[in-house]
């Protein structure tokens, strides 16, 4: 086999200085822009053309080897494959079997037994149940399963994606476990406590007034009537659990102790205070919210009014049982030992004409380096694999045939045909940037902004996880390139890394693989994709700016490390 020869990046494009290497660079950016925010074209669509320009940008501008550019791509499509589509797939089945059993009508009627208050299931459910599956399982499980159950109590596609995209912004940083941290300070060589607590005092700010914005974001401020001190109680819970953890704990358990902490506040405060019926001859403050990107004329799913009273607790705990064995699989599947049994079947290999055929020199970083191209496949021991065991144990429980099952399954994979098609284009161009060395160029324009780089240090960190749509990808991709600038400007490089990663938890919600996540869930057409994107873009970008002040403080002022 003839392998394509070693090639080195270089992070200029043809004698073209920094800034006007990083305009050049920026084009598949632009690309997805345009298609997304100002054609309104599908998503996959957009992808698709954004790769062509990345391929041509990769060969043509930046000289690399047509092969490795081409192999670069298909293993980024790999990897949206799996694991990131293989969780999305049995997401979806496992809701569509709670569905097709009748079980999520007492489901929806359990939470309708706390409270009738839209504002509040989507509190419960979109902020604090999402963030516990983000904690266990991340990679699209909490967007995909709350957005899913959004929609089935009644919420617009729209509304429904919103408000997990939203909400998804505070346990990012440490979700699954706390890989993105941990990835970071493998990366940078940093110690990992430290980072933990410096990304805690990033997040948790965020995190305290991410309940009252989700909502006023969606519904406008008249949503906070009458709610805002539950929304006040789910973010400071959320908020204190999650800077103790991060501090004294470890990054670990950090996002699956605050979420616990902000589910028991709320079901607490609901129990302890009154809940009343809706009225539905009056105008109520969560209709907004609950209409979010529909016509005036559009019909709204009715709310649950069925007698809730003909529920035994029996039956609530057997409708609840498929998300259980979800939440109980995916604990399992994180634990040590298991985890060490399961990865016994992991398969790693290194990716054909891509690993080690590319050399990142410096700035990115100290001495010239290979880049590595290792794909594993960790089948048994994948957040996607829990789904699916839970889809399976609940099928089995619930004594459903197996004609009904796979007629499930055949109706997931056509809801999903475009979905993960996305998925793998979006994965591709990120991919392809990184091993071009276009994302590279980005990072050192960001780099050369001076005493204003721990503002723009959080941006670089949007940048990062917009085009690949991970934090831990990103915190791999320019942590080492934080320290390194850091360390030319004599700043903190335990808080220049952590604002990568928590300016990177901003650029969760617009990046494509999360808005075809989001899609896929709740099946928003075209136009509601398009203007999805632009709902979270600005929401995106305001909340990064907040992180990059943040930085300034905390560099500048507090003068923390």
């Amino acid at each position: 086999m003839n392998l394509p020869p070693i090639w080195s990046q270089a992070y200029t494009l043809g004698g073209l200085g920094p800034a006007a290497s990083a305009l050049v660079a920026a084009l598949p950016i632009f690309t997805l822009l345009l298609f997304l925010a100002v054609l309104r074209k599908p998503a996959w669509l957009a992808g698709i053309v954004g790769l062509v320009v990345t391929i041509v940008l990769a060969v043509a501008g930046y000289g690399m080897p047509a092969p490795t550019a081409i192999s670069a791509a298909i293993y980024g499509a790999a990897f949206g494959l799996f694991p990131i589509s293989w969780i999305i797939f049995w997401a979806i089945a496992l809701f569509k079997v709670t569905v097709d059993t009748g079980r999520f009508d007492i489901i929806r009627d359990s939470i309708g037994r706390l409270t009738h208050d839209p504002r509040l299931q989507a509190l419960l459910i979109a902020f604090a149940f999402g963030a516990f599956l983000e904690g266990g399982a991340g990679f699209g499980t909490p967007v995909a399963i709350a957005a899913t159950m959004l929609t089935g109590l009644g919420f617009s596609a729209f509304s429904a994606s919103a408000l997990c995209l939203l909400a998804n912004t505070a346990p990012v940083a440490f979700g699954s476990i706390g890989i993105p941290v941990i990835t970071l300070a493998g990366t940078t060589g940093l110690p990992l406590d430290k980072l933990s607590a410096a990304v805690g005092r990033f997040c948790s700010p965020v995190a305290l007034i991410i309940p009252l914005y989700l909502l006023v974001a969606t519904g406008g401020l008249a949503a906070l009537e009458g709610v805002w001190i539950p929304a006040l109680l789910a973010g400071f819970s959320f908020a204190s659990v999650q800077l103790l953890f991060a501090t004294f704990v470890g990054p670990q358990l950090t996002d699956i102790m605050a979420a616990i902490a902000a589910i028991l506040a709320l079901v607490v405060y609901l129990r302890l205070t009154p809940q009343h019926p809706l009225d539905p001859a009056r105008p109520h403050p969560s209709e907004r919210m609950l209409r979010a990107g529909m016509s005036p004329s559009d019909p709204i799913q009715p709310r649950s009014t069925r007698a809730l009273l003909t529920d035994t607790p029996t039956q609530i705990l057997n409708a609840w049982l498929p998300y259980a064995l979800l939440v109980a699989c995916v604990l399992l599947w994180g634990v040590a030992p298991i985890q060490r049994l399961l990865n016994r079947g992991t398969v790693a290999f290194a990716w054909p004409l891509l690993h080690d055929r590319v050399l990142r020199t410096p700035p990115i970083t100290s001495l010239p380096s290979p880049y590595h191209a290792i794909f594993t496949f960790n089948f048994f021991s994948a957040a996607g694999t829990a789904c699916m065991a839970a889809t399976f144990l609940t099928v089995l429980c619930v004594r459903m045939s197996p004609a009904q099952f796979a007629k499930i399954i055949l109706a997931t994979v056509r809801q999903l045909a475009l979905p993960i098609l996305t998925v793998a284009v979006v994965l591709a161009i990120g991919f392809l940037m990184n091993y071009c060395g276009a994302t590279a160029t980005l990072g050192l324009a960001f780099a050369s902004t001076g005493i204003f780089f721990p503002f723009f240090s959080s941006l670089l960190g949007f940048l990062g996880v917009f085009l690949t749509g991970s934090d831990t990808s990103s915190n791999a991709l320019f942590g080492n390139l934080q320290v390194v600038t850091a360390g030319r400007l004599g700043l903190s490089p335990i808080l220049m890394a952590a604002a990568n990663s928590a300016g990177g938890v901003m650029g969760k919600m617009i990046s494509l693989q999360s808005i075809a996540v989001a899609a896929a869930a709740t099946g928003l057409s075209v136009k509601e994709q398009s203007q999805l994107f632009r709902f979270t873009l600005k929401h995106s970008i305001l909340l990064t700016c907040f992180i990059g002040c943040l930085a300034l403080l905390y560099t500048y002022v507090l003068h923390l490390n």
